[in-house]
C-alpha cells in the first residue's frame, strides 16, 4: 500500500486551539486496504507546558511531527488540538483512540489559556473508552487531574489516595510525584510478547526525565520496571517501579508511557517502537496481555519516596554605595 499525504494547517487566534489534520490517501497495489484510524493528540497544557509539544511561532510541535511520519507508516490519521471545549460524546465518536500530552487541572484555564474541557467533558473521555476506544498516554499525562490539587502541595504528593484518588488517575493508573536531573537508566521489559516490546530486549536504557510516580491501580499490567535504586536523586530512594503499563478499562483499553519528555526521545527506535505498540493495542489492531501484574513483579511499587522539604532561598544581602 502507498501513501500520500495531505497536510493542513488551521491558525486562529494565538490563544485559541489551532488545529492540524493529516488525511492519508491510500492507493491500493493489490492488497487489502488497511482502515485508516483516527486519533486525537490533545496537547493542552493546564500546567507546565512541555517544549515537546509547544506551538511555538505558530508551528507544528516536534512530537507533531513525529507523529505525521508514524501515521503515513500506520495509516493513521492525526487530529492534533489544545481546546479542551470540544470535549463531548459527539466529538469525540469520530475517533478510535486518544493519545494525551497533558498537564494541570484541563477543566482550568491554566497557563496556556488554551479552552478548558467542563467535568462533562471530562467524563466524555472516560465513556469513550469504557464503551470499547483506546487511551493513550504519555509522559505527563500522569501530571494531568492531580489528586485534590496536590501538583501545589508538598508532602501530600507523596501520599497514595487509592480508592480516594482522582477519577482520571484511577483511569490512567497511577500519578506523577516528582522527577529529578535528567540522567540514563535501565529500564527492565517485563513483558516481551506486548505490542511494540518484542524487539526491545530484555532491557534498555537512554538519558531522559524520569518521573516517580505512586498510587498505581491494582490492575495495571506492568511493562517495563525502572531501576530506581540505582538513579541520582533522593527521588528515586524506592523500589523499582513500572513506568510503562496496560490496563483495561470497561471494553476500552488503556496504554502509558513515562517517556517522551525529550526530542531525542522521540526519535529514539526503541521508544518509537514501543509507542507505536502501544497505539495499536489502544486501538485494537494487537492483540496484549492485560493480566493484573503489578504484586507479582513490582511488590513495592506502593512504597513512594521521602518528601525532602526544599532548600531555603539564601537571603540576599543588601548593598551599598
Amino acid at each position: 500500500m502507498r501513501l500520500a499525504v495531505v497536510f493542513y494547517y488551521t491558525s486562529h487566534t494565538p490563544m485559541l486551539f489551532r488545529t492540524l489534520l493529516l488525511s492519508l490517501v491510500t492507493t491500493s497495489l493489490g492488497a487489502a486496504e488497511v482502515p485508516t484510524r483516527k486519533i486525537l493528540f490533545f496537547t493542552k497544557s493546564s500546567g507546565y507546558e512541555h517544549e515537546v509539544i509547544s506551538w511555538a511561532k505558530g508551528q507544528p510541535s516536534f512530537a507533531e511531527k513525529e507523529l505525521l511520519v508514524l501515521g503515513m507508516e500506520n495509516n493513521w490519521e492525526f487530529t492534533f488540538s489544545k481546546d479542551g471545549s470540544k470535549f463531548s460524546p459527539e466529538y469525540l465518536a469520530q475517533f478510535d483512540a486518544l493519545l494525551f500530552y497533558t498537564t494541570g487541572d484541563l477543566c482550568d484555564l491554566g497557563r496556556d489559556k488554551n479552552p478548558p474541557m467542563t467535568l462533562a467533558g471530562k467524563q466524555a473521555i472516560f465513556d469513550f473508552v469504557r464503551g470499547g476506544k483506546g487511551f493513550i498516554g504519555t509522559h505527563s499525562t500522569s501530571d494531568t487531574f492531580h489528586t485534590d490539587n496536590e501538583s501545589q502541595k508538598g508532602p501530600e504528593r507523596y501520599v497514595n489516595h487509592c480508592e480516594k484518588a482522582d477519577p482520571f488517575v484511577k483511569f490512567l493508573g497511577a500519578e506523577f510525584i516528582i522527577h529529578g536531573k535528567q540522567q540514563v537508566a535501565k529500564n527492565t521489559v517485563i513483558d516481551p510478547t506486548f505490542p511494540g516490546f518484542e524487539k526491545v530486549g530484555e532491557s534498555f536504557s537512554f538519558q531522559e526525565e524520569w518521573y516517580s510516580l505512586k498510587d498505581y491501580n491494582s490492575d495495571i499490567h506492568a511493562l517495563t520496571l525502572i531501576d530506581a535504586p540505582a538513579m541520582d536523586g533522593t527521588m528515586y530512594q524506592r523500589p523499582p517501579y513500572p513506568n510503562c503499563w496496560a490496563r483495561n478499562e470497561g471494553k476500552g483499553r488503556i496504554f502509558y508511557t513515562a517517556m517522551g519528555h525529550r526530542e531525542d526521545v522521540w526519535t529514539n527506535p526503541i521508544y518509537r517502537q514501543i509507542l507505536v505498540g502501544g497505539i495499536k493495542f489502544a486501538l485494537g489492531d494487537a492483540k496484549g496481555d492485560t493480566t493484573p501484574n503489578l504484586t507479582k513483579v513490582a511488590p513495592g511499587a506502593s512504597v513512594n519516596p521521602k518528601y525532602v522539604a526544599p532548600k531555603a532561598a539564601a537571603a540576599v544581602a543588601p548593598t551599598t554605595k
